[in-house]
C-alpha cells in the first residue's frame, strides 16, 4: 500500500483551560469568610452574670437592656459549681462593649411593689429583662454581680456616700430615706455585716447640694414612722413623714449648741447608727463623771435615762437602776438601794480643757462637804416616774462612807415625800404613846360621881320639900319658912327638872358619843399608823344608847 493511500491518524493534546462550573463553591466559600469575618468583626463581648435565682430568666429569650434599648440577650443559664447561685452568660453587641467598666451595674426589672411605689409593670406582657447601667470608671471587667434592688443612684450622680455601723443587722433596707428635719436628702444604697468586728455597715448616698450638711459632728439616728415616749418628763409622741412611718429611715443632724466640726467631703466616711435622737444627744457628752447614790426609800419608777437634774436643770442622767451590790453588802438587811448617775460635764461646759475633769471632781467634794445632797422627787404625777435632783441642805452631815466598790458616793437625802411620810410616823407614834384609855376611864368614872351627886342632891331637894309641907314646918316664922323656900328653889334647880341638870346630862351623853365614835378611830391608827394618809377601812358608825338603858346600865 503506498503512503498516497495510508489512513489518517488523530494527534491528542492536554486542555489547560478551567471550567466556569468552580466558580460556585469558590464564590459560596468566598462569602462565608466573609460573614464569618463580619460576624467576628460586629460580635460583641460576653458577659457572666451572677444572679440568687433564675426566676424570670430564660436562655435566649432575657434582653439585655440599656436605656430601655436592646445590647443583648441571656444566652446561657446555668448553676455553679457548689450550687449556691446561678450564672447566667450573656452575648451583648459590639457597641455595648464601652459600657462594661468595673463600676457598671446590672439588676433584673420585674413587677414591684416597693417604698417608692410600683414598678416593671410592662414586663407582665414582655417578661422581665436584665437592665444594664454603664459604669465610668477606666478599668474594664466582664463578670458581674446583678442586683437584687434597683441601686439608689448611679455611678456618676452627684453626691456624698457614707458609712453608717451599727451593733446590730435589719435595722435599715435598701431604700430607706435618709432625712434632715423631715426633708429626704439621700437614701441607704447597700446593706452589708462585718463578721469579723460583727457590725453591720449601712451605707448611704446623700444627694447634691445635701451633702453640705455632713459635718465631723453629725449624728445619725433611726427614725421611726410613731415614736412614743414615757419618762420623768411626760409623754412625747413625734410622728415622721408618710414614708418614714410606712418604712422607718435615717435623720441626721448636728446636736443644737455645738461646733459641727469640719466639712466631709470624703466618701465612704465612717459615723455611727444611734437607736434614737435621745440616745444621740446622750452619747454625745462623752466627758463625764459617775457616782453611785444610796436610797433609803423606795426607787419604784426611777429608770435607767432618767435626768439629774439640780433646780431643774439637767446636769446628768441615771444609768443604772438598781446598781450590783458588792458580796459584803448583799441581803435584805442592807436598806440602802445603790443607783449609778454620771455627772456629764457637756452639759454644763461646752468644752473641757485638760486636766478640768479632775478639777471639776474636787469642786463637787467641796460641794458635798457644804450639803449638797440628791434626792428622788416625781417627775410625772400621771405615770410615777422618779428623777434624781440635786439641792444645798448646810445643815447635812457627810456621810461615813465614801466609797461603792470602785464609785465615788453622792451624798442623798430622803426626798420630800419621804420626809412628810416620816413627820406623820413621828405624830402618830406620839398619839400612840399617850394614856388615852387611861383618860377615857378616869373621865368615865368622874361622870359616874357626878351623875351621883346629882341623884343625892335631888333626893335631899324631895326630902327637903316633904319637911316643908309638914304642919311643924309651916309653924316656924315666915322668915325662916322663905328661906327655906329660897333654898328649895335653889335646889329644885338642880333637879332632873332643872336647866343646869339638863344641860348636864345632855353634856354627858354627848362626851360619850364622842368617846365612843373616838375609840375606833384610836383602834384602827393603833393598827394601822399611815390611815391618816391611805385610805382604809371605814368604822362602823356607833349607835346610840338611850337614856333609860344609860341609866339601867349604871
Amino acid at each position: 500500500m503506498s503512503e498516497e493511500t495510508a489512513p489518517d491518524q488523530a494527534q491528542v493534546k492536554a486542555l489547560r483551560q478551567v471550567s466556569t462550573i468552580w466558580l460556585v463553591p469558590v464564590i459560596a466559600l468566598a462569602i462565608g469568610i466573609w460573614m464569618l469575618v463580619q460576624y467576628m468583626v460586629s460580635k460583641g463581648p460576653e458577659v457572666s452574670l451572677m444572679l440568687n435565682t433564675a426566676e424570670g430568666i430564660e436562655a435566649g429569650k432575657t434582653e439585655i437592656r440599656a436605656l430601655n434599648v436592646r445590647v443583648g440577650v441571656v444566652t446561657d443559664v446555668r448553676l455553679n459549681k457548689d450550687y449556691s447561685a446561678i450564672v447566667a452568660t450573656a452575648q451583648l453587641e459590639k457597641d455595648a462593649e464601652r459600657m462594661l467598666k468595673d463600676d457598671t451595674l446590672f439588676w433584673v426589672v420585674k413587677p414591684r411593689i416597693g417604698k417608692e411605689g410600683i414598678s416593671g409593670l410592662d414586663t407582665l406582657l414582655s417578661g422581665a429583662y436584665i437592665q444594664l447601667q454603664p459604669g465610668r470608671s477606666e478599668e474594664k471587667k466582664t463578670s458581674f454581680t446583678v442586683l437584687e434592688v434597683p441601686p439608689v443612684a448611679p455611678p456618676d450622680t452627684k453626691g456624698l456616700r457614707l458609712m453608717l455601723y451599727h451593733n446590730e443587722a435589719g435595722k435599715l433596707g435598701v431604700g430607706d430615706p435618709v432625712l434632715y428635719e423631715g426633708f429626704t436628702v439621700g437614701r441607704v444604697e447597700k446593706v452589708t455585716f462585718d463578721a469579723q468586728q460583727k457590725r453591720a455597715n449601712y451605707q448611704l448616698f446623700i444627694f447634691e447640694p445635701y451633702n453640705s450638711l455632713i459635718r465631723k459632728r453629725t449624728r445619725f439616728w433611726l427614725t421611726s414612722g410613731v415614736d412614743l415616749q414615757m419618762s420623768a418628763e411626760g409623754f412625747n409622741l413625734k410622728i415622721g413623714s408618710i414614708e418614714s412611718l410606712i418604712t422607718g429611715g435615717v435623720s441626721f443632724r448636728v446636736p443644737r449648741g455645738n461646733d459641727p466640726g469640719k466639712l466631709i467631703t470624703e466618701d465612704m466616711t465612717r459615723f455611727r447608727l444611734y437607736d434614737n435622737l435621745k440616745e444621740a444627744r446622750e452619747r454625745f457628752f462623752d466627758e463625764y463623771l459617775e457616782y453611785v447614790m444610796l436610797f433609803d426609800e423606795s426607787v419604784r419608777g426611777l429608770s435607767a435615762g432618767a435626768p439629774v437634774e439640780y433646780r431643774g436643770i439637767q446636769i446628768g442622767t441615771v444609768r443604772q437602776v438598781p446598781l450590783e451590790m458588792p458580796k459584803a453588802l448583799e441581803g435584805f438587811s442592807n436598806k440602802q438601794i445603790p443607783v449609778l448617775v454620771r455627772i456629764e460635764l457637756g452639759r454644763v461646759y461646752p468644752t473641757l480643757e485638760p486636766g478640768q475633769l479632775a478639777r471639776i471632781k474636787a469642786q463637787l467634794e467641796q460641794e458635798f462637804q457644804a450639803g449638797l445632797r440628791a434626792s428622788l422627787k416625781t417627775g410625772n404625777l400621771l405615770t410615777g416616774a422618779l428623777l434624781v435632783d440635786m439641792e444645798i441642805h448646810p445643815d447635812e452631815v457627810m456621810p461615813n462612807i465614801q466609797r461603792y466598790g470602785e464609785y465615788d458616793i453622792f451624798p442623798t437625802k430622803a426626798g420630800g415625800f419621804a420626809e412628810i411620810q416620816k413627820q406623820i410616823s413621828a405624830v402618830l407614834n406620839k398619839v400612840n404613846e399617850m394614856p388615852v384609855e387611861d383618860t377615857l376611864l378616869t373621865l368615865n368614872r368622874s361622870l359616874r360621881a357626878s351623875q351621883r351627886t346629882l341623884q343625892a342632891t335631888e333626893k335631899m331637894a324631895n326630902e327637903l320639900a316633904v319637911l316643908l309641907a309638914r304642919k311643924e314646918t309651916q309653924a316656924i316664922p315666915g322668915e325662916i319658912r322663905e328661906s327655906l323656900q329660897q333654898i328649895q328653889s335653889t335646889l329644885n334647880g338642880f333637879g332632873p327638872d332643872g336647866a343646869p341638870y339638863r344641860n348636864l346630862e345632855q353634856a354627858i351623853h354627848r362626851f360619850e358619843r364622842v368617846m365612843a365614835e373616838l375609840q375606833p378611830v384610836l383602834r384602827q391608827m393603833n393598827e394601822k399608823p399611815n390611815s391618816l394618809i391611805f385610805s382604809g377601812e371605814k368604822a362602823k358608825d356607833p349607835i346610840p344608847v338611850g337614856r333609860k338603858q344609860f341609866e339601867g346600865q349604871q
